[in-house]
């Protein structure tokens, strides 16, 4: 039976209000279009749906049944638009993040700082993984999405969108500082106790890849679990290591530790975004996505 969709819903309003003026005050149409509409519905069903009296209508057996079902249907498409529409306005919700240490220290917690300041009622869940442990994490739909350095590996469906780039650099401890004014090469540094992350990472993926690139392998005397780790141990005069030279600035400045020369250009490494359907995001999460890939910083963190 096709019957105009609009019919139901003018039903629907006469039937609720009881009354054919304010049904039409409520749709914001006139009367004499809302009793028209009403006359169609019940020509086209074969039946009368309403009683009509000088003090409104009333339902007859027949509107009865059908505003059981086209009350039901409305309601829903009701609460969808309210749904809807408190989505235009990040007053909640959580966002759940898989992020590396590296990515997590950069750009995410500061980040974050900013956008807490401007949405406290968002809760944020942020789980520290290896970049394999966020994609894998990311694929079984338990991130929304990840913050991760290169190389990622993400492959179809996730999505990957390079956001912010930064520079590694070779750092010692004090017990090394007599290397400070010499320039290493990579085969050079096989002579010295050298820090890496585990062979599990993708850190220490890209590290292998830029040894052979020279000829070399990397051969580590230590392997940290986690990124944050390098740093202590080299302050710990254990090794000398990579790390990102935006993590190293305080320590750097109080001369705690030396930058070392290497012949070999260390290549730039990424902080990338990886998700999957971004129209499967709430409004929350895809503000958040926008502030990282503006960089949206806070100053106080």
């Amino acid at each position: 039976m096709n019957i105009n969709l609009e019919y139901y819903k003018i039903f629907y309003y006469v039937a609720k209000y009881k009354n054919l003026t304010k049904a039409a005050n409520a749709l914001l149409l006139n009367q004499p279009n809302v009793s028209r509409a009403v006359k169609n519905l019940e020509k086209n069903l074969n039946t009368s749906l309403f009683v009509r009296s000088n003090r409104g209508v009333t339902l007859t057996p027949n509107g009865e049944k059908l505003y059981a079902h086209i009350s039901l249907a409305f309601e829903q498409i009701n609460a969808a638009e309210e749904e809807i529409s408190k989505e235009l306005v990040i007053n909640g919700g959580i966002i759940s993040i898989g992020a590396s240490e590296t990515a997590l220290h950069a750009l995410l917690l500061p980040v974050l700082s900013y956008f807490k300041r401007l949405y406290p009622n968002v809760k944020i869940k942020i789980s520290n993984h290896s970049t394999p442990e966020a994609l894998l994490a990311l694929k079984n739909d338990t991130v929304d999405f990840a913050v991760v350095t290169t190389p990622t590996g993400a492959k179809p469906p996730l999505k990957e969108e390079q956001i912010f780039s930064f520079k590694e650099i070779l750092v010692g401890g004090n017990h090394f500082k007599y290397l400070k004014d010499k320039t290493l090469t990579l085969s050079d540094l096989k002579n010295l106790p050298l820090i890496t992350l585990g062979k599990e990472t993708k850190t220490f993926e890209f590290y292998s890849k830029f040894f052979k690139s020279y000829g070399e392998n990397l051969e580590p005397d230590m392997e940290a679990a986690t990124a944050d780790l390098v740093l202590p141990m080299v302050k710990a005069d254990l090794g000398v290591g990579f790390i990102p030279e935006i993590f190293a600035e305080k320590e750097l400045k109080n001369k705690e530790i030396f930058k070392l020369n290497l012949k070999e250009s260390i290549p730039k490494r990424h902080i990338c975004i990886i998700y999957k359907n971004p129209l499967l995001q709430n409004l929350a999460t895809k503000s958040l996505i926008k502030m990282l890939k503006e960089q949206k910083i806070s100053h106080n963190y």
